[in-house]
């Protein structure tokens, strides 16, 4: 394998299936506008459930990208991983024709926190209420959360580096930067990211156990973090995937540099331990920031973890302050993750989506249904904000007890920001 001499982690390709659109231009409109799809779970099997409101998937035909032998044997997690990795990779404009003749040049790595739970439950239910026979033999595999690393590697004949990160909430950040570092020592393109399915009757009867867990039943008023209304966090489905390379290589077959993983940072401070968390969260930023050489000043905007349980968002605002000092408290904060929901892993990948887009056009994406906040914060509400973006600061937290921060760079191919906003 050839070594490029620049071998910064560039980002060239976005694929997003998201509640609020299964494209990334889709996505983006409604992010950027603030719409807030969140609703009434609709699931058969859910409606007696106390977990009333998610953002579900509901434009979304796995059969029209998916061939139907990898349909049979993977859930609906792994349905929008392969569907994002190929709008991804479509995207960063690597087809078949031009992805290296080497396939070891190329590798995954997923981050997931529920699996595959529908599958699982309905060949479980095969089992008890059939026998063993009526068992398909994609049970053993289908449900892991390793899955859709799996299986994206196999379909697309990727054979380089591939892995698949636990670490919660946070993996999602974790993943990107796994790829980021792959790519640092040697490998050409990693896919990366993650995408979630918990909303099926067993993988949301496992979450009822987190106190967390918003159970209020009006849509508009169930996920408002950062307020005194703050209740919890609404779960919701979907994903994204990132094509990430080296910079060198990207502008060698005259891919456009989206934007540069410049740094990253991990602690782990304990599961639902919420005060302890600003601690962890605020060095888990000073890490990130260090790696990429940059300066809390230089942050212009940061895209927020916004649990919605008041102890949780009080410690983010101070850890935020703790980490970047006095800028802490003005630089513009977001969570458009209000709108359509906290998919676990995935979260803060499609969180890294929208601050990748949010640079490029020049505006900062708004926090729907939130009005009220009660923290020192300057959190963006109510419309989108334009604003020069050249670095954001991407946070994320489990309710496991990981913390993660990524520091983003704007790409090299994007407009002045009057330009951009003009486009829109």
């Amino acid at each position: 394998m050839s070594e490029p001499k620049d071998r910064h982690a560039a980002v060239t390709g976005i694929g997003v299936v998201a509640p609020n659109g299964t494209s990334t231009d889709t996505f983006w409109k409604a992010t950027q506008e603030g719409l807030s799809v969140l609703d009434r779970v609709t699931r058969e099997g859910c409606e007696h459930l106390p977990l009333k409101v998610a953002g579900e998937v509901r434009a979304f035909d796995p059969a029209a990208t998916i061939e139907e032998r990898f349909l049979v044997q993977t859930d609906r997690f792994t349905h929008y991983a392969m569907a994002a990795a190929d709008f991804a990779l479509e995207d960063a404009r690597l087809g078949q024709a031009s992805i290296p003749d080497a396939p070891y040049s190329i590798g995954v790595v997923t981050a997931a926190g529920s699996g595959g739970g529908e599958f699982g439950q309905r060949e479980l239910q095969q089992l008890w209420g059939k026998g063993s026979r009526f068992v398909g033999p994609y049970q053993s595999i289908a449900w892991f959360y390793a899955a859709s690393t799996g299986q994206v590697s196999i379909r697309r004949g990727f054979k380089g580096p591939c892995s698949v990160v636990a670490s919660d909430e946070a993996g999602g950040l974790d993943a990107l930067a796994h790829a980021a570092r792959a790519v640092r020592r040697g490998t050409d393109v990693i896919v990366a990211g993650s995408t979630e399915a918990p909303l099926a009757p067993y993988s949301m009867v496992c979450q009822l156990g987190y106190d967390e867990l918003s159970r209020e039943e009006d849509p508009s008023r169930a996920y408002r973090p950062f307020t005194d209304g703050a209740c919890g966090f609404v779960p919701a489905e979907g994903g994204a995937m990132l094509v990430v390379e080296s910079a060198d290589a990207a502008r060698e077959r005259g891919a456009d540099i989206r934007a540069f993983v410049a740094g990253h940072g991990a602690t782990f401070t304990g599961a639902s331990r919420w005060a302890e968390s600003r601690a962890g969260l605020a060095h888990a930023i000073g890490q990130a920031l260090a790696e990429a050489g940059c300066a809390p000043e230089e942050i212009d905007v940061v895209f927020a973890d916004a649990l919605g349980v008041p102890e949780a968002d009080r410690a983010e605002a101070l850890a935020l302050a703790d980490a970047l000092g006095e800028h802490g408290t003005r630089v513009p904060v977001t969570a458009p993750k209000t709108g359509f929901g906290r998919g676990y892993c995935a979260a803060p990948v499609l969180d890294t989506a929208a601050a990748v887009l949010a640079m490029e056009h020049g505006l900062i994406p708004p926090t729907p249904n939130v009005f009220d906040v009660c923290h020192d914060l300057d959190l963006v509400t109510g419309s989108a904000r334009v604003a020069e973006l050249r670095t954001a600061l991407v946070l994320s937290r489990g309710l496991m007890g990981s913390n993660s921060a990524l520091v983003l760079r704007r790409g090299t191919g994007s407009a002045p920001v009057g330009e951009r906003h003009r486009e829109l």
